[in-house]
């Protein structure tokens, strides 16, 4: 199956740079060990098609990216939050990936790269063209310490590659790859690719695909380019990703992601608008998903989302997901990110979730923190957050929400075998019911009790009840509870003084 992705970057910038080198099967502009950001001058518009396809088209963009090195490998609570759980070792077979599996492949020290020009010392090369036809073979590769500017460039990639790692975290095959250390500044014209493994502009900082590892400062800049890519392992707009077509997207944990302003959509399946093994930071966006997650995070990393919109549609679940979700803050145990506490942070902007619970949480530690968000739910089950157990292992079921200032409402779902800190602050308000029994998107019982459960409410907060809940324990005024005929059982005791 053919994927494809257009883009066209013209007036916002976008800096990636991640501190660790990961799997890209869809990534357009691409690194592997730094940091991103991406500003917004005029607007950015990302759209994501297909399984693995993407489409990008923006009104004057620029892509930078950055990495800091190591060498290239031989072989492939704080106060209301959980602690970091040590989650064990990735299962065999297929319940240890994740919702859009891994690279697969290997890459070592001894990886050769040929490219049809490189460009090895610093230099400025202006309206050339640029053009592989062979298996493996870059079409320009820029290996050097030193600055280099491309301008208007024409680049074409054809010949596939089964590389998998290597095209996805070491950039073979693509049609430009950026590495050693180079500020690369490129200016206008195309970068088409139609090849399997062919990513359109790949940055490796030589961090050699470690969670955490530093890179030796590769940085791309690009602006007023289109970028066009068709094929498998091709991708948008990311740092590092596997074979979704996520919008900004990251892998193989570590780094930062910033990006400011754009309209970004995603229509394939296992493609989230943001997928992250890094942290993670969006602003003034709007975020589209038409077929899958809104957003995933894995393991030990972070979203961060300020003043956006940002809209989910999660109808078909992928890889080994049981549940369909807006938000999906998990750990996969694949390797691509370090176990320990995920967090998710939401001020201000909206979070519509069309379709199945609008938070989920699963085999990983998370914290979730909102603070003036407008949460829609139109999902009719109505499911503000489930903590349960999914289709991985190896690691716990454990969530903070805290509410500062914020509107909660619909059921929150907590298994058996999880647990829940609901903090309440700020003036606000949770209108729902607490409870266990979860049933995933096949109709499949997953709970019928629930897990321990502490909820704090502040004298500023209120909760209205919905249903019977059961907690464990619970810190508060109970005048801050309303029954609405309904009663709240704390560790199996109905709680009086409720109004």
């Amino acid at each position: 199956m053919k994927r494809k992705l257009t883009a066209i970057l013209l007036s916002a910038a976008v800096l990636l740079s991640l501190a660790a080198c990961g799997a890209a099967e869809e990534a357009a502009a691409q690194t592997t060990a730094g940091e991103a950001v991406l500003t917004k001058a005029e607007e950015a518009v990302l759209i994501t098609a297909g399984e693995a396809a993407a489409k990008t088209t923006a009104e004057e963009a620029a892509a930078k990216t950055t990495a800091e090195e190591t060498p290239a490998p031989t072989g492939s609570g704080e106060t209301g939050q959980p602690e970091d759980h040590p989650e064990g070792t990735p299962p065999d077979g297929p319940g240890g990936t994740p919702p859009d599996g891994p690279g697969g492949g290997s890459a070592g020290s001894d990886l050769t790269y040929t490219a049809a020009t490189e460009i090895a010392s610093a230099d400025t090369q202006t309206g050339q063209t640029y053009a592989s036809g062979a298996s493996d073979e870059n079409a320009l590769l820029i290996s050097t310490a030193e600055a280099v500017t491309v301008e208007d460039p024409t680049v074409t990639k054809t010949g596939s590659s089964d590389g998998g790692d290597d095209c996805s975290f070491y950039g073979l095959n693509a049609a430009v790859l950026v590495k050693g250390g180079s500020t690369t500044t490129i200016t206008g014209g195309t970068v088409v690719t139609d090849a399997d493994g062919a990513n359109g502009v790949f940055s490796y900082g030589g961090n050699g695909g470690q969670n955490g590892a530093a890179g030796d400062g590769t940085t791309v800049v690009i602006s007023g380019t289109v970028i066009t890519t068709a094929g498998d392992g091709s991708g948008g707009i990311l740092t590092t990703g596997g074979r979704s077509s996520a919008a900004i997207r990251t892998d193989r944990g570590g780094g930062t992601v910033t990006v400011d302003g754009g309209i970004y959509t995603t229509n394939g399946l296992g493609s989230p608008v943001i997928y992250s093994t890094a942290d993670v930071t969006v602003s003034n966006a709007v975020l589209t998903s038409n077929l899958s997650e809104g957003v995933c995070i894995e393991g030990k990393n972070s979203v961060t989302l300020v003043d956006y919109e940002l809209t989910a549609s999660n109808t078909q679940c992928n890889g080994n997901a049981q549940f369909l979700d807006a938000v999906m803050i998990y750990q996969s145990m694949s390797g691509d990110a370090d176990s320990g506490t995920s967090r998710f942070t939401m001020t201000g902007g909206s979070l519509t979730s069309r379709s199945g619970h609008m938070f989920h949480v699963t085999n990983t530690s998370a914290v979730i923190t909102l603070s003036g968000v407008t949460l829609v739910n139109e999902d009719s089950e109505g499911i503000l957050l489930s903590v349960c157990s999914d289709g991985w292992s190896g690691g716990s079921n454990a969530a903070v929400l805290n509410a500062s200032a914020q509107e909660l409402s619909g059921a929150i779902l907590v298994g058996s075998d999880s647990e829940l800190t609901l903090n309440l602050t700020d003036g606000s308000g949770f209108s729902g019911s607490i409870g266990g029994t979860i049933v995933n998107a096949a109709g499949e019982t997953v709970s019928t009790g629930t897990g321990t459960v502490v909820v704090s409410l502040d004298g500023t907060s209120t909760w209205t009840l919905t249903a019977d809940s059961y907690v464990t324990s619970f810190d508060g005024d109970a005048a801050g509870v309303v029954s609405n005929g309904y009663t709240l059982y704390v560790n199996g005791v109905a709680l009086t003084g409720t109004r």
